[in-house]
């Protein structure tokens, strides 16, 4: 596959990992030790299915997931905004962002979830009713959105920078950068730390760390949308300077120093992981205050979620150098990889419950059916005219 000018391969490749990062993310959490069901209302769940089968392996990997990988997903789709938006006009910009991000949500959220779900209303409710369901689903549920809660966020928050470039479109032209610069890696690592904890931890403080809020499908983590944001801006900010000739070259110290960043990435997160218990009892206990034990606890995460990126980020770099055949069709399909996906996940944990396997085995075959499916159906389907055009 032949890279346009727009594209740059480890980005591509970085960002359909995390897309299988996503897949096997949904397709752990039936199998968490926290899991839980609610039969009343199933979008209290941890997760629409749950096995009786837990691992706590599986709460590392869903932990270590959660800690980096939608920052990192944003940043990423903020790296060619500005390139985009100059490319097109920004009024053209908003239309292919309206049909690209937008309409997906909508049946993404819409009829893929009403396919997903079913399982978890038989599993609630003991019959297998479609009118009742379909009720439950909008009345009862609230329109669950599922994993596309990231792509109506990734719409508006395109739609706002498309504003924010029309509003100061002659200083983003002058300020273009045309040579590209290097930068210190103790400096540029200090820097995305601060960035990070400022985003995250007043909001970590004040909302709690896990509330989400939202209307119908329109739900999102509230505690993290100044984080998510935030990361989307820091990523038309790279764009626009050049990142992939600058800081992030192959021949700059971060990329270089990538073995060191990985080290970091597992050491700062196996902190988190041992901290966490750790510090609640020493709050339980009386030994430590309730604010200096949190502090301590996004302190730690917010490193952990700084590292993470960079360690990705700089890894991707010095090692995705060539183009490799499974690769290029996972990175073109990726898109429809994320929309697809969860309808698989979820029947699939379905169809495992009374299954003699242990919690790893049925995240295995979950992950394997849910990627090998979703992957499987986007190869015909991209070739559709009009949904080649758009996705």
């Amino acid at each position: 596959m032949q890279q346009t000018p727009s594209r740059t391969l480890w980005i591509d490749y970085l960002r359909s990992f995390l897309t299988v990062l996503v897949v096997a993310h949904h397709s752990s959490l039936a199998y968490t030790t926290f899991a839980s069901f609610d039969k009343v209302a199933y979008i209290r769940s941890t997760h629409p299915v749950v096995d009786t089968q837990r691992w706590i392996g599986l709460d590392i990997f869903e932990n270590f997931n959660d800690v980096f990988f939608m920052s990192l997903m944003f940043l990423i789709a903020g790296l060619f905004v500005i390139r985009s938006i100059q490319r097109k006009g920004t009024g053209a910009f908003v239309r292919d962002r309206f049909y690209r991000l937008f309409l997906p949500f909508l049946i993404g959220g819409t009829l893929l979830n009403l396919v997903a779900h079913y399982p978890s209303y038989v599993l609630a409710h003991g019959h297998m009713g479609a009118l009742a369901y379909v009720e439950d689903f909008f009345i009862v549920e609230q329109w669950p959105v599922g994993p596309p809660w990231f792509i109506w966020v990734l719409f508006v928050f395109n739609i706002i920078f498309a504003f924010i470039y029309m509003a100061c479109r002659s200083k983003f032209e002058s300020a273009k950068s045309t040579e590209p610069r290097s930068y210190q890696p103790a400096i540029l690592i200090i820097c995305a730390f601060l960035f990070t904890f400022a985003l995250y931890v007043p909001f970590a403080f004040w909302l709690g760390p896990y509330k989400w809020t939202g209307f119908g499908p329109f739900d999102f983590q509230v505690s993290r949308a100044a984080l998510y944001f935030g990361y989307f801006l820091l990523g038309t900010w790279l764009g626009h300077v050049n990142f992939n000739e600058g800081m992030f070259s192959p021949s700059a110290p971060l990329v270089c120093r990538w073995p060191l960043w990985i080290f970091m990435c597992g050491l700062l997160y196996t902190s988190l992981t041992v901290a966490s218990p750790y510090l609640t009892t020493l709050v339980k206990t009386g030994t430590l205050s309730e604010f200096p034990g949190y502090l301590i606890y996004f302190t730690i995460y917010t490193l952990s979620c700084t590292f993470s990126c960079i360690a990705f980020m700089t890894t991707f770099r010095a090692l995705a150098k060539r183009h490799h055949r499974a690769w290029d069709s996972l990175s073109e399909h990726a898109y429809l990889i994320y929309l697809l996906h969860y309808p698989f996940v979820l029947w699939t944990q379905y169809a495992l419950l009374d299954a003699p396997f242990s919690a790893f085995g049925k995240f295995l075959i979950t992950l394997l059916a849910a990627f090998l499916g979703s992957w499987g159906i986007s190869i015909p389907l991209k070739k559709i005219k009009w949904i080649e055009k758009y996705i």
